[in-house]
């Protein structure tokens, strides 16, 4: 959630901070501030956004070559000044910028408290440097010593950066729980949450472990793990370039990413599969290949859109592989007892690599011996390192908070792992998957197609842009469709929706219609879709407005429906990819109506990396 930017090197510090918390802002965040040492160290901070800070700062001295800076999603305290990052010892020498939260800083707080230690703000994270101060002057321990004996006595989650007026060129970087990356240049170090404010000047990174502490200086680096061993750390190369991370033209970073679909589903198919010979060839878990014969059960845990995800691949891997499938909220999933064996397969799902709840699952399910496969967008991040196996997206950054292409890529990898599998169990024939495999080669081009409704969508946003509610309705694997296009539309033009499987709505949701209600159905033409026709019927009944999402060509539902949405003619297992496109372009133009902020909704982060 929360950003961090860090830099010790030969450059002024500020630009580089303040853009790369600009690169930062689709992390969600309710204030920002900085740190710098130029003579003194200086900490400027405000609640808002990153532009508010910069006004804030623009008749200050920003001079200096090394500092941090931090964008703040509020945990412990309201979002305000005071509260903001960063936080200051008593004794004004060490500044901390952190993200996570710090479990037991009550008691921490108390035992401070009774020996004079004075607050200035709510937070777990002003307790913490607090806590590095008085291990200072009680022990004499040098600032190094002080940071990771002080590390050894809090619970939870935290990725922190310390700088300190004694020691002018320093940086400290810790990680436990929360993601943290080390740009390595010449003569420079840059600290970040993730790679983004990071490429535009290296390529070399280092991905800091769990319980790993760094300490930069210009022209050297060392790494040691919390029990003070030194560790030799393993540089890898971003495959990021600079214009991935810009609009491109587009007027927001959702609506460019929305159209990058057909090369992102291109991109995750690319090399994995053959058509014409009727074979998917998927390396991260090729070594896996007698294991996936044998499974009993996959159990999938993820949260959001890639729980949505997730649901898809239920359908498909149980239709194709025949194999049991459970689908669980891994914040669910990580607190209760479940039933795991040896014989079970975990797949986890999160576009960041970074989810707080689906690493506890996993960690979680490795205990009880479960082989755990990571489907994950970002390379190098924590599930990936963290799982037996794995497969990657490769959409590429996805900088707008609400996920698009992250779902389409994941529903690509959960297809093509149904499909592996079932080539892998038996399950299907030779013709068959040739078949499959021909029609999902052309998705790419099918989603271009899809595009092309967005200015018959803009007329429909144009209508319902007021409402106050909205129900999504599907069946069959169009019912998680329908679950994320009502979550798109709620996250980004705050208008409550719900999506509810087709069948259901006469159970509770058919009691809301009336002609105040739009109600959005996926009725494409497949082995459901004369069941859908009826749950039409009975919206229709009722005065309900159905907007309808059907294949090239249909004419009964046309016939019935408000508005329709035509998609291309696909075979049943694909069309979520095909159907899941106008429900983003509708909840985007709606959000644009509404003059919402639709890359930075308000409350929400991209990466929930805290509980």
């Amino acid at each position: 959630m929360c950003g961090i930017v860090g830099y010790i090197g030969f450059r002024d510090a500020y630009p580089i901070i303040i853009k790369g918390l600009h690169r930062l802002e689709y992390r969600g965040y309710d204030s920002a501030g900085v740190s710098l040492f130029d003579k003194e160290l200086k900490v400027y901070k405000k609640a808002g956004k990153v532009s508010d800070l910069e006004n804030f700062v623009k008749d200050t001295d920003l001079g200096g070559t090394i500092g941090m800076g931090h964008t703040r999603w509020a945990t412990h305290g309201a979002p305000s000044d005071r509260n903001s990052h960063p936080h200051s010892s008593g004794n004004r020498k060490l500044t901390i910028i952190h993200n996570g939260i710090i479990e037991n800083y009550g008691i921490i707080k108390e035992t401070l408290s009774n020996k004079g230690h004075i607050f200035k703000s709510d937070t777990d994270t002003e307790v913490l440097i607090h806590l590095v101060e008085d291990i200072q002057e009680e022990t004499g321990l040098d600032l190094r010593e002080s940071v990771r004996v002080a590390l050894t006595k809090v619970v939870g989650a935290y990725a922190i950066v310390i700088m300190s007026a004694d020691e002018p060129d320093l940086l400290i970087a810790a990680r436990k729980g929360s993601p943290m990356v080390i740009g390595v240049g010449k003569g420079e170090y840059f600290i970040a949450s993730d790679a983004t404010p990071i490429v535009e000047y290296t390529k070399n990174v280092i991905y800091l472990n769990d319980n790993e502490v760094a300490y930069l200086r210009r022209e050297d680096l060392l790494i040691k793990n919390i029990d003070n061993t030194v560790q030799t750390p393993y540089i890898h190369e971003l495959d990021l370039q600079l214009e991935m991370l810009e609009k491109g033209g587009f007027d927001h970073f959702m609506l460019k990413e929305i159209y990058e679909q057909p090369r992102s589903i291109r991109d995750c198919m690319r090399g994995r599969i053959y058509p014409q010979e009727g074979k998917v060839q998927l390396g991260g878990i090729k070594e896996y290949t007698e294991k996936l014969k044998n499974i009993d059960r996959i159990i999938i845990v993820a949260c959001g859109t890639s729980w949505h995800a997730g649901l898809v691949g239920e359908y498909l891997i149980e239709e194709y592989a025949r194999v049991p499938v459970e689908v669980e909220y891994a914040s669910e999933f990580r607190y209760r007892n479940p039933i795991i064996s040896e014989k079970d397969l975990v797949i986890a799902i999160s576009q960041s690599g970074e989810t707080a709840d689906t690493m506890a699952a996993i960690e979680l399910a490795k205990e009880k011996g479960a082989t755990i496969f990571g489907v994950c967008n970002v390379v190098g991040a924590s599930i990936p390192r963290t799982t037996h196996a794995g497969v990657y997206t490769h959409a590429g950054p996805e900088i707008g908070v609400a996920s698009t292409k992250a779902f389409t890529a994941q529903v690509t990898v959960l297809t093509l792992m149904a499909f592996y599998i079932a080539q892998q169990r038996g399950t299907i024939t030779q013709s068959k998957l040739i078949e499959y495999l021909t029609e999902l080669d052309s998705i790419p081009e099918l989603v271009e197609r899809a595009l092309k409704s967005t200015d018959h969508i803009k007329e429909i946003a144009e209508r319902f842009k007021d409402s106050t509610n909205c129900l999504f309705l599907g069946r069959g694997s169009s019912f998680p469709v329908a679950l994320e296009g009502a979550l798109k539309l709620k996250e980004i033009s705050y208008i409550h929706a719900e999506g509810y499987p087709a069948a259901e709505m006469k159970h509770g949701p058919i009691a809301l219609i009336d002609d105040d209600m739009p109600v959005v159905f996926i009725a494409t033409k497949d082995s459901s879709y004369e069941k859908v026709i009826s749950n039409i019927q009975e919206v229709k009944a009722r005065k309900g407005h159905v907007i309808a999402i059907v294949t090239e060509g249909d004419t009964e539902v046309k016939g019935m429906a408000d508005f329709v949405i035509e998609i291309p003619q696909t075979d049943q297992a694909f069309v979520p990819l095909l159907a899941t496109i106008p429900l983003q372009l509708l909840a985007y133009h709606i959000a644009v109506m509404r003059g919402c902020n639709v890359d930075q909704p308000r409350n929400l982060a991209k990466s929930v990396t805290v509980e």
